[in-house]
């Protein structure tokens, strides 16, 4: 047999036999290596130390200090090892999936009883023990017929199932052995369960799942793990989940009176006064901020005949997603069938196609906020942050090629005037290159990816490339904030596309007197406003920057005889253009800065008889101890200037 040639990330090659494994490959580097590895990554794809390696290829040696794979096999091992201590607890249950998932697991179990908190805490035990036995994890390939009847006879009828799924085309059936445990698994793992931290992971939680996903099969019982290298790790996510659980802006726009949600409407908000005053600040705010970087506003109908998402390619791909409303025309003889708009950017194909443009009307930048509507599974759906109405800060830029790079620079400084304003500073760009399917040329694909790369340098900022994950038509940058407790939220985007002007016929005259296709570039800052919106309630828990606050100040009374005076104050702020309120009920002073305190309001100017005399206002600001006595004009210059949207401030 012909010998192979791995080549090393330092450019080395060296010879092996065909058939060589990672963990042999690791030990004829060196011994202190061969002890440290726990996978390889050969041409880009994760291995297992056990696998053979029959072809030349690219290769590199894992350690725990790598830490994607690292997680990544700590995270399955731990779906095994749970498995099996599920299994010696309660030798009856029956083993579906445990695949891993962001930061942790799960594993689906079919059981009679259901699983309870005590449950878990013996789990968990036996975990440890597993763990601590650190038995060895071995490998096998078996034949699709052997699988089926090793299963069979063990009582397994989910396992069977998945076998029998497995596609017959060549693929290997792996079988994995944990200590004397085993499970139907496509690999890697680790080479024994010592390598599993045993003080690095936690059983969190048991949920109700349909085998498959149907509801028409078992009801299984779901138990969800989290796994961390180390118990520092662990920790350290388990306080942002719980600083998380505080910031829920569920439960924060019951406290705030923002929004709420109910059965007749799934998947849609009914906003409060207070919600809607936070939307309607942040949408004239976007609007004022497009108008100054040169974009024009349009609206688009809602309701749209399917002909024109046929024309786009929606209807094809994307109809699953859409609401369809079909409609009795008058003296039609069949039936009308449109489709509310899951998306904006046919519609703006529309009005960039009324009249003739030139090449001096490039790059013509539209925007729209779009009111869009999609299908989610209910499932899906998570208070105001997955929905099915929405409203996109949508646009498309509509230039020629050599204009990208360009509008991309334009963009990203845009964008990152925007983030600033509304709190957050920490945020990175991805660029998505070219996916194995894709239509146009590589001289095409070569000239886009490098037109949005040299945007983003030329706006100073650094980018990650996310190899094959553009779209089939064109390369897309992806805007990722960071939040105040480190979560991460993609939300703004940039497209190139090519493929939507074609396909609905939009051209320009060029200065050559002929028509040329206009490339299309779909943006979006903040994204869908519902989803933002609960992300800046989340990021800022509720205390959102002083004029995008809904309810600004309250100017609450310590006696009744102040009662004049507190409305004196509340018209005076008001007239700076600030949103205050009186509270002159007959409670007490504490009462009433405890309950406007939980409902975020970020200043209580609380008024006695010392302040009337005085004409100034005890003034205390929301998450601080301490209060100040300040003069009424002092205050109302004060807050009158804090009031100000940070883009009217600079203009």
């Amino acid at each position: 047999m012909a010998p192979i040639f791995l080549t090393f990330p330092d450019g080395n090659a060296r010879e092996y036999a065909a058939g060589v494994t990672a963990a042999e490959v690791a030990e004829s580097i060196s011994k202190s290596l061969s002890k440290k590895a726990i996978s390889a990554t050969v041409n880009g794809a994760h291995y297992d130390l056990q696998w053979p390696i029959e072809a030349d290829a690219s290769i590199a040696i894992n350690t725990m200090s790598d830490e994607a794979p690292a997680l990544e096999l700590i995270r399955h091992d731990l779906a095994h090892i749970m498995a099996r201590a599920v299994q010696t607890l309660w030798p009856d249950v029956k083993v579906t999936i445990g695949p891993v998932i962001e930061n942790g697991w799960y594993y689906d179990f079919d059981r009679k009883e259901p699983f309870t908190p005590e449950d878990l805490g013996a789990i968990e035990a036996k975990m440890r023990e597993i763990i601590n036995a650190r038995d060895p994890v071995r490998t096998e390939v078996w034949s699709r017929e052997e699988a089926i009847a090793h299963y069979e006879k063990s009582g397994e009828p989910y396992k069977v199932e998945l076998v029998n799924m497995i596609p017959d085309d060549g693929q290997p059936i792996r079988m994995y052995w944990h200590g004397e445990w085993q499970d139907l698994c496509r690999g890697p793992h680790l080479q024994h369960t010592g390598q599993v931290p045993a003080d690095g992971f936690k059983l969190m939680s048991v949920a109700g799942a349909y085998w498959r996903g149907d509801s028409d099969r078992a009801m299984l019982q779901r138990i969800y793990g989290v796994g961390f290298k180390d118990r520092k790790d662990l920790k350290a996510h388990l306080t942002m989940l719980e600083e998380a659980a505080k910031r829920d802006h569920r439960k924060l726009g019951r406290e705030m009176d923002l929004f709420h949600m109910q059965e007749e409407a799934p998947g849609q908000i009914f906003w409060h006064p207070n919600g809607w005053r936070i939307y309607t600040t942040l949408q004239d705010y976007m609007r004022r901020k497009q108008d100054a970087d040169g974009y024009v506003e349009v609206n688009t109908p809602q309701v749209v005949n399917r002909k024109l998402w046929e024309a786009s390619g929606h209807w094809d791909n994307y109809q699953e997603n859409m609401f369809i409303v079909e409609v009795d025309e008058e003296h039609a003889r069949e039936k009308t069938i449109n489709a509310l708009k899951p998306m904006n950017c046919p519609c703006h194909v529309q009005v960039f196609n009324q009249g003739l443009k030139s090449y001096r009307d490039l790059p013509l930048r539209m925007a729209e906020f779009g009111s869009c509507n999609r299908y989610e599974p209910s499932g899906a759906l998570h208070g105001i942050m997955r929905v099915r109405g929405f409203t996109q800060d949508d646009a498309h830029i509509f230039c020629t090629e050599a204009q990208v790079e360009e509008e991309t620079k334009k963009f990203v400084t845009f964008l990152a005037d925007i983030y600033a304003d509304l709190g957050f500073e920490q945020w990175s760009v991805k660029l998505s290159t070219r996916p194995e399917k894709r239509v146009g040329t590589e001289e095409s694909w070569d000239q886009a990816e490098e037109a949005l790369a040299n945007g983003i340098k030329a706006a100073g900022y650094d980018y990650e490339i996310q190899e094959g994950e553009g779209a089939f038509y064109g390369p897309k940058l992806e805007f990722v904030l960071t939040d105040a407790i480190g979560r991460d939220w993609q939300c703004g985007t940039l497209q190139i596309d090519p493929n939507l002007p074609d396909r609905l016929d939009a051209s320009y005259i060029g200065q050559d007197g002929a028509k040329h296709r206009p490339v299309m570039l779909h943006r979006a800052v903040l994204g869908s406003f519902e989803r933002f919106i609960g992300i800046l309630i989340e990021s800022h828990a509720g205390r959102l920057p002083f004029w995008l606050s809904p309810r600004q100040v309250v100017v609450a009374s310590i006696i009744s005889e102040a009662d004049d005076y507190v409305n004196e104050v509340v018209a005076a702020l008001r007239a700076k253009g600030v949103r205050a309120e009186a509270d002159i009920r007959n409670e007490k002073i504490n009462y009433k800065v405890r309950e406007h305190s939980l409902g975020k309001v970020p200043v209580i100017l609380a008024v006695g008889a010392r302040e009337v005399e005085e004409r100034s206002v005890t003034v205390r600001r929301l998450g601080e101890k301490q209060t100040s006595v300040v003069s009424l004009d002092e205050i109302l210059a004060a807050l009158g200037q804090d009031a100000i949207a940070p883009d009217l401030k600079s203009a």
